[in-house]
């Protein structure tokens, strides 16, 4: 009934097929902002309804000639189909005795703050696009901890300060050297008791990439 009123599930499945409409280029990133902004001040179901009405449903066509579909899990990934330009769908993730996540379909922007105080944080890159070719991830950890984990091939510079906590890279495994063209990832920022990660993962289900011969 379009009168019931909206719950912050209802709306954030919304946002989600937003995003998805983004990362295959049924929408700029005008068009993206715009609706999910109508869709975080909707109240009911009948202000929901018409963000997506020209969208296709779940798992109905999915074919883009603006951008490609993320690429399978065990696939080599396009760099220049995952880098979207303009914005990035969320620019920050805040934990103060809980936890935030970024995982799945979603674009990093260009700069990404991660704040987590006695609470921890997950930013995963594995299936994301990403607004530009550098991503900065500034992160505070007090008494709390932030994991980052980017794809194969993404290149991690860290610039983190530790005060009896760290800031620690990963990459163990036959991870070759960072692709052409790929993003590249910067963490900054301050652990304090605390304690910044980044792994170098492939897509779950991915199969091992082989390198060439030496």
């Amino acid at each position: 009934m379009p009168e019931l009123r909206a719950g912050d599930a209802d709306r954030e499945r919304v946002a989600e097929r937003l995003r998805d409409a983004l990362a295959e280029g049924r929408l700029d990133m005008d068009e993206f902002q715009e609706r999910l902004d109508v869709v975080y001040r909707a109240k009911t179901y009948g202000e929901l309804e018409p963000v997506t009405r020209d969208l296709p449903a779940p798992g109905g066509p999915a074919v883009s000639m603006a951008k490609r579909p993320a690429p399978a899990s065990g696939a080599e990934p396009d760099w220049s189909s995952r880098i979207t330009g303009g914005e990035g769908s969320s620019d920050r993730g805040i934990a103060v005795m809980s936890g935030f996540q970024r995982v799945g379909r979603w674009v990093a922007p260009r700069r990404f703050n991660a704040v987590a105080v006695m609470g921890g944080g997950v930013i995963d890159l594995r299936d994301a696009y990403f607004a530009g070719r550098e991503v900065v991830v500034n992160c505070v950890a007090v008494m709390g901890g932030v994991e980052i984990v980017v794809p194969p091939g993404v290149e991690v510079v860290m610039r983190g300060t530790g005060l009896m906590g760290g800031f620690d890279h990963d990459a163990r495994g036959d991870f070759p050297a960072p692709d052409p063209g790929a993003p590249r990832v910067v963490v900054t920022g301050f652990a304090f008791w605390g304690g910044v990660g980044v792994r170098t993962k492939r897509p779950e289900g991915a199969g091992r990439r082989r390198l060439p011969p030496a």
